[in-house]
């Protein structure tokens, strides 16, 4: 991905998501998909990416199972790119991305942009819960178990290359 990074032999999923969505052209394009943007050239327009820079997020995150495409015009031959349930799940992820930038780089400023939590009308603060107990994740809260030999990044990505 234009990248000199090799994280192939590294056992760590940040480092796995990293090889899927660490570019920053390929964040923009999942959170313009968010957006409602599916069609190349709305992408190529809103962003001002080269078209082959384009083709190849495009690409990777249809390999990745993170988009998928659909056709929608036969002649010529057009796809659009959906969201799959893989890409879906990368929202809070933009979320929290989007809540650091705010509160870490635009500041007292303000970003211009907030999220409202329809049902309390209040803006979003992204929080991590645990799923179980529902009490807020703080870094104390963790320990890191480690198992032994686990797969690394280049057999993560290389298996789902092979499926």
């Amino acid at each position: 991905m234009g990248r000199t990074a090799d994280y192939s032999r590294q056992s760590c999923s940040i480092a796995a998501t990293l090889e899927v969505i660490g570019d920053p052209w390929t964040l923009l394009v999942i959170r313009d998909a968010f957006r409602g943007v599916r069609r190349f050239e709305q992408w190529q327009e809103r962003l001002g990416v080269a078209r082959n820079v384009l083709a190849s997020r495009l690409k990777s995150l249809v390999q990745h199972g993170v988009l998928e495409p659909r056709v929608y015009s036969e002649r010529p031959l057009r796809h659009e790119y959906v969201l799959t349930a893989k890409g879906k799940d990368l929202y809070k992820v933009l979320l929290t991305l989007h809540d650091w930038g705010a509160s870490h780089l635009y500041g007292d400023e303000g970003a211009g942009v907030s999220f409202v939590h329809k049902p309390c009308g209040h803006e979003l603060k992204p929080t991590l819960a645990c799923a179980c107990c529902g009490e807020e994740v703080k870094p104390r809260d963790l320990e890191m178990k480690v198992e032994p030999d686990r797969p690394t990044v280049g057999d993560v990505l290389n298996k789902g290359e092979a499926a």
